[in-house]
Formats: C-alpha cells, structure tokens, sequence
C-alpha cells in the first residue's frame, strides 16, 4: 500500500504515520529525515542538498525529487510506503507520478488530516521545552507536576519561538497557501481521504483505516 499523508502543523500526521508504519509494516518517508540521510551519507544529491542547507536557502524541488526517487528504490518499500511531507506542492506531486510511473506503482490513498484553525493552535502554543535537557510537555495535555519546572531535570521550562502564536500562524497560512492545490489535485483524482484529526489517537486511527478499507 502506498499511501500519501497530508495536514498541516500539529494535525497529529507524523504519530498517525507511525502508527501505519507499524500496522502495515511498511516505511514512513519524512522528507526532512531522507534530506539529513543523504547528507550524512554524502551522496551527490546528499551533497548538492547540504549546499543549499548550508546557505539557509530552500533546497529545490530537482534535489528533493531526486532524493525521494532514491529511497523509493530502497528495497523497504517493495512492500509499499508512506510519504510524509512530500509532495508539498502540485509540482513535487507531478514529479511524484513520473517517478512511480516508472517504476509501475502507483499512490493508492492521500490522507488529510484536518483540523481547526483553533485547535492547532491550542496544541502547538501550549508546547514547553525543558532549556536543560529538552523534555516536551504541553500545558493542557502532558502538564508538568510543578508549573514551569521539568519533572525529569527540574530545569526550567520555555515556550520556543516556533511555538508562538505569530509564528504559528505565518507557518500555517504557507501551508494552506501551499496545500490548497494540492488537496485539489489528489481529490480529482479519486484519491483523497478527508479524516477528521480530533479526538483521541486511537480514534482517527479508526477513521483512517476506515477510510482506506482496512480493518482496525
């Protein structure tokens, strides 16, 4: 099976990937995780990636493309896949289709994890991080025992600058601006699968294998 997931920041896609990952057996591709790999191993798509990365700039879409077809020939994925957080745009989707056209596959369901505007937002700004050793906590759904001290270091805890309301907001308003299209290519194709993200873990689980005919 060949699944695509999509949502925007916080929707939960990443735990519900995971969660896939295990069912089905087959690997999740976080393109961020590839990108890193290939810099690590120092391929020449690795390199050319690292180059890019290392400028602050964006690595193009050829670079990511190119780095997606690799693992994608990986022998983990014979059995199928799931890609997270590519393709991001209508572009990256297109190169996606040639790619698995040539080697005689195809994307089976694209799931959207869909949730609130104001619902991310609780869930992304309540986030702390322990300035000590890093532990996360949320203030709603994983408070720590004393407030603002980290129950693993007792070091003090902080709300991160990608945590902040603005910044929350811009990050949210690229990825509606990016994704509208995309959403709208994948569901004129008979592809996508619109899932509600609310709720317990277990449950949009539940919708997800629903949604794609599977049983839990």
């Amino acid at each position: 099976m060949n699944l695509i997931m999509l949502g925007p920041p916080g929707s939960g896609k990443g735990t519900q990937a995971k969660r896939l990952t295990e069912r089905f057996g087959i690997p999740q591709i976080s393109t961020g995780d590839i990108l890193r790999e290939a810099v690590k191993e120092g391929t020449p798509l690795g390199k050319e990636a690292k180059r890019y990365m290392d400028e602050g700039k964006l690595v193009p879409d050829e670079v990511v493309v190119g780095i997606v077809r690799e693992r994608l020939k990986e022998p983990d994925c014979e059995k199928g896949f799931i890609l997270d957080g590519f393709p991001r745009t209508v572009a990256q989707a297109e190169a996606l289709d040639r790619i698995l056209e040539e080697m005689g596959r195809k994307i089976d369901h694209v799931i959207d994890i869909e949730v609130s505007e104001d619902e991310l937002l609780k869930r992304l700004t309540g986030r702390r991080t322990c300035k000590r050793c890093g532990a996360m906590y949320h203030i709603i759904f994983n408070p720590p025992k004393r407030d603002g001290i980290c129950d693993q270091c007792g070091g003090e805890l902080y709300q991160r600058d990608d945590d902040k309301e603005e910044t929350i907001k811009a990050r949210l308003k690229v990825y509606r601006e990016q994704t509208a299209p995309l959403i709208d290519y994948y569901e004129k194709r008979g592809l996508l699968r619109r899932i509600e993200g609310s709720g317990k873990i277990e449950e949009i689980e539940e919708r997800i294998l629903k949604a794609i005919g599977e049983k839990s």
